[in-house]
């Protein structure tokens, strides 16, 4: 996910004046505080909900075992993101949709939609079924979309890839899935307090291992293949309209699909669970990780292969895009800020890496005609924001290129110093050096030429 700096503070009209005042509804603060309130109240209406099904007792026990998988799941999407780490207001704000307005919605429209099924059928067994198994998969999916949406439209910036949609999508479903786990967690203990059952063979014992040691990642899974839809469609260009608003479609039904499948396996008979569960999910998990995996590398090597470009136009100095295009070398680059200049060296680093990885992005977009119509306006912040970030950033990113060069001599690579310069970027326009109009940096030019 691309880390952004923001425009420019003061924006100028088509004549070079200031543009006009914005109406007060288009102003930022007025948008974050109608969004933040909106899942304030949603979070209220919801622990209100819950307690009220639970018990005060039952909440405190489902809270404090509902809570145990989140900074887990929640470490794995970021361990994802590395490559291009999002800001964190992102990741906060899927969550808490997750977490409030998305479960509230479910709980709701579930209650109704299975309330109305039972008075027209006047079978409520049959009409648990069909909320389980048909409503249930729809609504949830749904409201849990809404959060990949949102980011997808008003963070577009920020969402780039599949890997920003896995991200977005999955902390959104642990959001989800932990207030839904509370809710189960509370109500099985409730019982377990009426039949006086305690231990392992107790419901809430059965409800733990089920939810949260067999299954943490089910809400995650099926939401992460609407964010993959997206992720897709942010890969595609401006123009194909069509794929922009199928693909999300796509991944949606077969979210909606595979949370049928999952919610229905009761109805499989005995041994439905298990074998939903080692045929589908299992599997479907195996998959979705090699994919964004694959991906991520996929992310380093274009790292590695559009960032020489800037290093012949005397941005980057040689060894960056190297040490730029490997995880390995970026902590050790992190590592070295940190021993040489404290804590703010090495978040700096981590800033640079960060911008670094996005030119690239933009870059490679540019290339295959999917860039925007800001591509140069957001090269230059990027490039810009690299610069004033060089001073730490350039000595540790040149020590890990070096170490990883010395790396290389031992087990007998090539020194990547001198691995051959991409030829593709004479093809679509040589970058400018670091001058752009008047010169800002006219000392440092040492690699143009």
């Amino acid at each position: 996910m691309a880390t952004c700096p923001p425009y420019p503070t003061h924006p100028t009209g088509p004549t070079g004046g200031a543009l006009r005042h914005a109406h007060w509804w288009q102003k930022r603060w007025v948008r974050y505080g109608a969004l933040s309130t909106l899942l304030a109240l949603s979070g209220l209406v919801i622990l209100a909900l819950v307690r009220e099904q639970t018990g005060t007792e039952g909440f405190l026990v489902g809270l404090g075992l509902a809570v145990l998988p989140v900074p887990l799941l929640v470490a794995s999407f970021r361990w994802l993101d590395r490559v291009e780490p999002g800001p964190w207001r992102n990741l906060l704000f899927s969550f808490a949709w997750g977490a409030c307005a998305a479960a509230l919605i479910a709980i709701v429209a579930n209650s109704f939609a299975t309330r109305w099924i039972a008075t027209a059928t006047a079978d409520p067994s049959h009409a648990d079924t069909l909320g389980a198994t048909v409503i249930a998969p729809v609504v949830e999916e749904l409201a849990k979309a809404a959060a990949v949406l949102l980011v997808f439209l008003f963070r577009r910036r920020d969402f780039t890839g599949i890997v920003d949609g896995v991200v977005i999508a999955g902390v959104t479903a642990t959001g989800f899935a932990f207030t839904e786990n509370i809710l189960y967690l509370g109500t099985a203990f409730g019982t377990d307090q009426l039949t006086g059952d305690t231990g392992i063979a107790s419901v809430t014992a059965a409800t733990f291992f089920v939810r949260v040691i067999m299954s943490p990642f089910a809400h995650p899974l099926f939401t992460v293949l609407t964010g993959i839809g997206f992720g897709i469609a942010a890969l595609s260009g401006e123009r194909q309209h069509v794929r922009r608003v199928l693909l999300p479609l796509l991944g949606l039904l077969l979210a909606m699909g595979m949370h049928a499948m999952w919610n229905g396996s009761s109805a499989f008979g005995e041994y439905g669970f298990f074998a939903v569960y080692a045929m589908l999910m299992v599997p479907a998990f195996g998959l979705l990780t090699w994919l964004v995996i694959w991906t991520r590398q996929r992310e380093l090597r274009t790292v590695r292969e559009e960032l020489p470009a800037y290093v012949v136009a005397g941005w980057l100095s040689p060894g960056e895009p190297f040490a730029l295009g490997s995880m390995r070398e970026r902590r050790v680059a992190r590592q070295y800020a940190r021993r040489h200049g404290g804590r703010t060296a090495a978040r700096t680093v981590a800033q640079y890496e960060a911008y670094a990885t996005s030119l690239a992005f933009l870059r490679h977009r540019g290339r295959r005609g999917r860039a925007g119509a800001d591509f140069v306006v957001r090269e230059q912040e990027l490039l810009h924001a690299l610069w004033h970030r060089r001073e730490f950033a350039r000595p540790a990113l040149e020590h890990a290129a070096a170490a990883q060069s010395w790396r290389g001599h031992e087990h007998g690579y090539g020194h990547p110093h001198v691995a051959p310069m991409p030829v593709y970027w004479q093809s679509y326009g040589q970058v400018e050096g670091p001058m752009y109009g008047p010169a800002p940096y006219p000392a440092y030019n040492p690699y143009r030429t």
